[in-house]
């Protein structure tokens, strides 16, 4: 009986997903009140989950509690040698802790990642081990994180894994708040330098997102982890391998239809749900960010 109560609900999720054509290869959607399963598309399959890796760097790093205003130097070392990516932080840089994380999370750059891990307590070896026991304590069983920055391919995960990484990341104050700004303004060698979110949909009319963190890389594809607000349901998807932003952004726009119910409404175009609302101020959260 038991048997084939899983299976028919197995049947009727790949039934909703089939209904909801997504573009991410690998997708989860969880409503969080209740822990129901709303939408799910290959979510055990083990996959590189690029700069998502950030949620765990964040959390990690502020369980060492640190102190936030204490300023780092960016480092030669904290240049990727990997995919040689482009970062708009100099090295010799001095920033403050908090900004670093700002950085990290909101502007997904990789030295600030690198340098999060490289001046966490003990080191590089001491962070990776505290990564290693982060992720057994959050029962994260198909995860593999060997770096901060998300970079390697060797950074993997599940769907399913990485809704737990999310729930657990929605419960520090200070990973919600930086990222679901939009900009920030960070002073860097004495200039002022505007930053902006990876993810678009922050700040876009009509979102109402608790939480977010995207990621791309050749072997990922297009990812992202967010956690939203719609038609009083809460919910956190995962979307992970999209071929494209636009097709990332695209499945979003689905799946925030979906949730809302409004079935018979069509979806709006990527440039329509991008239209901005008045940017808040970040003052206030930057001053609580830096206690």
């Amino acid at each position: 009986m038991i048997k084939k109560t899983v299976a028919a609900l197995l049947m009727s999720l790949s039934a909703a997903a089939m209904a909801l054509p997504l573009g991410s290869q690998n997708v989860l959607v969880v409503e969080d009140d209740t822990g129901k399963i709303l939408l799910e598309k290959n979510a055990t399959a083990q996959v590189p989950i690029a700069s998502l890796t950030k949620l765990m760097t964040a959390m990690v790093v502020l369980d060492a509690r640190q102190d936030m205003n204490e300023i780092i130097n960016i480092d030669k070392s904290d240049v990727d040698t990997l995919k040689h990516s482009v970062s708009r932080v100099p090295v010799g840089a001095a920033i403050s802790r908090a900004d670093v994380l700002q950085l990290a999370l909101m502007s997904s750059d990789n030295r600030a990642a690198a340098a999060l891990a490289r001046t966490y307590p003990g080191g590089q070896a001491a962070f990776k081990r505290a990564v290693d026991l982060k992720i057994k304590a959050l029962g994260l069983t198909n995860t593999v994180i060997e770096e901060p920055t998300g970079l390697s391919p060797h950074n993997v995960s599940t769907a399913a894994d990485l809704v737990k990484m999310a729930n657990a990341a929605a419960k520090y104050d200070t990973i919600r708040e930086i990222s679901t700004e939009s900009k920030d303004v960070i002073k860097i060698n004495g200039r002022k330098v505007e930053y902006h979110n990876t993810n678009r949909l922050v700040g876009a009319k009509g979102w109402d997102i608790g939480m977010s963190k995207t990621g791309y890389t050749e072997e990922a594809g297009r990812c992202l982890i967010m956690r939203i607000k719609s038609a009083g349901r809460n919910a956190t998807m995962v979307l992970l391998n999209a071929g494209a932003s636009s097709a990332r952004l695209m499945d979003a726009l689905k799946i925030r239809k979906f949730i809302s119910g409004d079935d018979d409404k069509p979806v709006k175009t990527v440039k329509q749900s991008l239209r901005k609302k008045a940017p808040a101020s970040k003052t206030a959260s930057k001053r609580r960010r830096a206690a």
